[in-house]
């Protein structure tokens, strides 16, 4: 099926292709300039500093929904095993762990998605194969550190989380305004932009089912607002990024399509915000430090991260 002409205009009105030049395989990363990183560094000042990444063990928010995209499962390989012999005093234990590398907190890479033939920057999708993405694949996305700006919409807005039981909020344009406005902090070139709708005090409370569906997040409309915004990267608390079921019935994910393949620009997954958030709240200050690497699984179509944000 054909994507819809209102996702093929703003297709066309937010595409960086050959922004940064025909070989770029890193997307909207390149906003992330050297001048940048000293600025966001500078927002160190109380030295506090918050994991937003999940536990990875088996209880992650995996429910099946995706084959073979498994929480987390680690094992032991050696237990205070003399690999130096019994003669030696040195003992050693060692673990192995097999999980979907989407699974838990992570990026999805500008070759996570395509369509209608489309790759981010003009690279033919045919080059992902068994072997992995020849193109635009995490490993690709090298460091990322920068800017962090929270957008907590929830507190925003006045609510505890966004969306219920039967339905997600699709978030507009408007919703990351008042979000801004909150946070009293501009977004500048190569922020990276963390979206909280609440989502994961669901999760946190037991609910996997309800935090994967429905789901909150950004819809079609927030993608001019990203673009114009020059954000780098944007992370949401969520399990499919955007609002899930989508705006329209013709256009399956297509704030992925928009972010990935046309912008390209990286999606993040299942950050858990809470604590964060919080900590913003009390203390009004919604700019950070970010360090947020991905794991740089060559050829990956995305890759585990522990994201860490300093204050």
């Amino acid at each position: 099926m054909p994507m819809p002409e209102q996702f093929t205009d703003l297709a066309e009105r937010v595409n960086n292709w050959g922004r940064w030049g025909a070989a770029d395989e890193r997307g909207t990363l390149n906003l992330i300039t050297p001048e940048a990183v000293v600025r966001a560094a500078a927002l160190i000042r109380a030295g506090k500093r918050f994991s937003l990444a999940l536990p990875l063990d088996e209880t992650g928010p995996q429910i099946g929904l995706i084959p073979g995209r498994d929480n987390p499962r680690r094992t032991m390989i050696m237990v205070n095993a003399p690999v130096m012999g019994d003669r030696h005093a040195f003992r050693t234990s060692d673990d192995r762990v097999e999980m979907g590398l989407q699974a838990c907190t992570h990026w999805d890479a500008l070759a996570h998605a395509s369509y209608e033939g489309r790759l981010y920057n003009g690279f033919d999708p045919e080059s992902i194969t068994e072997a992995g993405a020849a193109h635009c694949g995490i490993d690709k996305a090298g460091t990322i550190v920068g800017r962090g700006v929270l957008l907590d919409v929830p507190r925003a807005l006045g609510v505890e989380k966004l969306g219920d039981a039967s339905q997600g909020h699709a978030l507009t344009p408007a919703d990351l305004d008042a979000a801004v406005e909150l946070a009293r902090a501009e977004i500048r070139p190569g922020d990276i932009v963390l979206v909280r709708t609440g989502a994961m005090k669901v999760l946190k409370a037991g609910d996997k089912g309800g935090y994967c569906f429905p789901t909150s997040g950004p819809s079609m409309q927030t993608v001019p607002w990203f673009h114009a915004h020059d954000v780098a990267a944007v992370a949401t608390d969520n399990i499919a990024f955007e609002v899930y079921p989508p705006e329209r019935d013709d256009a399956q994910l297509p704030v992925h399509l928009l972010h990935l393949v046309e912008m390209g620009m990286l999606q993040g997954q299942n950050w858990d915000l809470e604590v964060l958030a919080e900590d913003c709240a009390d203390d009004g200050v919604y700019e950070f430090f970010l360090s947020a690497s991905p794991e740089p699984f060559t050829h990956a179509a995305g890759a585990p991260v522990n994201p860490v944000a300093v204050k």
